[in-house]
């Protein structure tokens, strides 16, 4: 992880109202969380490719990539695995769109969002965009954002989402969290997903910092998840509150440390969630 900020100032242990951490995180609790960070494909999977340039820009499970080269999408079967072939002199982007668009026909990207987000080669160079609910089922990495909101007296907002979200719905969340937009810039996202997601503009908190990054590869439904997540904190006015503006949130609820730690100890929180919670509070000296 890139070098941090120091923690936020409320949570030091000489402050008499946030004595010392309570709780010592159970290390095979730990070692488990970061095993399904890192975690292999449920059904095996090849590289996905694009032939014109011998790059690879995702995954494919066999018996899909039939599936779409039945339905018309231009693959081809490689050496190495598959390969997306855009007709000659076309982009890359338009293969990708005749291909989502099937996976939305059949299922696997039917959580449709009309939100493209960056396709990228082996390298990290991008190479062509995507609509967003078609990555998993490609395996095409992806980039989010997520802040830890916490408040002056100690307190950490945390979002419920909602239930009818296409990955984790119901559980809980870091204040505010989301991927990367085909164009944008991490603060970019970090500022349209605060207004967006809490209904507060990312200019009227306190200390906005990142608290470094986290990679995440693993099985989601209709496929697999390759994410890199940079993180962020910042204090939250007392006389403000999160408010959800895009529907993508059942609620907001504020947590004392302790029962933010006992609902991530209970298994309550997206994966993601808890692990960027988890070094939020050892960052912070709340837990050890």
């Amino acid at each position: 992880m890139p070098t941090e900020p120091s923690a936020l100032p409320h949570a030091a242990s000489t402050d008499p109202a946030h004595p010392p951490p309570t709780h010592t995180a159970d290390t095979d609790w730990l070692a488990a969380l970061r095993a399904r960070s890192d975690a292999a494909p449920e059904l095996p999977r090849m590289p996905l490719g694009w032939l014109q340039s011998a790059t690879v820009i995702g995954s494919i499970e066999p018996a899909w990539a039939d599936r779409l080269i039945n339905a018309g999408v231009p693959l081809r079967k490689t050496s190495h695995g598959w390969a997306v072939d855009a007709a000659r002199g076309a982009p890359l982007d338009a293969a990708l769109a005749t291909a989502a668009a099937t996976l939305r026909r059949l299922g696997p990207a039917a959580a449709w969002r009309d939100e493209l987000v960056t396709v990228t080669d082996n390298a990290g160079k991008a190479v062509a965009r995507i609509e967003r609910a078609a990555t998993r089922a490609l395996g095409i990495a992806t980039q989010s954002v997520h802040l830890v909101g916490a408040t002056p007296a100690g307190g950490v907002w945390v979002q419920q989402r909602a239930f009818d979200k296409a990955t984790d719905p119901g559980q809980w969340d870091t204040m505010v969290g989301g991927l990367v937009g085909a164009g944008e810039g991490v603060r970019d996202t970090l500022r349209r997903e605060t207004a967006e997601e809490a209904g507060l503009r990312i200019t009227a908190l306190a200390r906005v910092v990142p608290i470094g990054h986290l990679s995440v590869r693993r099985p989601v439904p209709h496929g697999y998840m390759v994410e890199r997540i940079d993180m962020f904190e910042a204090v939250v006015p007392e006389n403000q509150a999160p408010i959800n503006r895009d529907g993508e949130v059942a609620r907001f609820e504020c947590l004392a440390p302790e029962p933010l730690w006992r609902r991530l100890h209970d298994g309550l929180f997206t994966l993601e969630a808890s692990l960027i919670l988890l070094h939020w509070l050892q960052r912070n000296r709340l837990l050890r």
